[in-house]
């Protein structure tokens, strides 16, 4: 499993590597692959974010951003985990839910 820190401080930087990592692993296109994100919430309270790519042949890779933790956990599209990152430095959560 790969593990990594990094720092990714806006919206857009968090946003495109989530979207460049799930691509990479079932060598989708991340331009013309669909992309989409639910906030998650626990006891009404925001707590991250699950982003996913719905690919061909029912590919459906995800990612999820525990805000509290500041890490991102990827899995493939049987569920397994394949990746971990922790992060230095991230978005608000409610500036990254915005768009």
């Amino acid at each position: 499993m790969e593990r990594s820190v990094l720092a990714l401080p806006t919206r857009e930087n968090l946003r495109r590597f989530v979207r460049e990592m799930l691509s990479s692993r079932d060598r989708l296109d991340p331009v013309m692959t669909p992309f989409f994100q639910t906030p998650l919430s626990r006891g009404g309270k925001l707590t991250g974010v699950m982003y996913h790519l719905e690919g061909p042949r029912a590919l459906k890779p995800s990612a999820i951003w525990v805000s509290e933790e500041n890490r991102i956990l990827f899995y493939d599209s049987t569920g397994n985990r394949f990746g971990e990152v922790r992060l230095t430095e991230s978005p608000p959560l409610e500036q990254a839910l915005e768009g």
